[in-house]
């Protein structure tokens, strides 16, 4: 049991050194006015999920369309 308690000990002051408190840096960033919807402000991370997240709704969307169109058409008989 002492070996458990030992280990808990550690494993739970290594994770509280490792963490920072970064809730105001994020603040100031998601804050500021320059003009970025919010889900753009993050930087180039999110600039690209947001593009990537367009382009495959889109791509959905004329997928579905397609084939929306291919079965309303009538199959010609042999």
């Amino acid at each position: 049991q002492a070996l458990r308690q030992i280990s808990q000990r550690t494993i739970s002051t290594a994770s509280r050194r490792q963490m920072e408190n970064r809730v105001s840096e994020n603040q100031k960033l998601f804050q500021e006015d320059n003009g970025l919807p919010v889900h753009l402000k993050g930087g180039a991370k999110d600039g690209l999920l947001y593009r990537t997240t367009a382009g495959l709704a889109m791509g959905g969307t004329i997928y579905a369309l397609y084939y929306l169109l291919l079965s309303s058409m009538p199959k010609k008989p042999n």
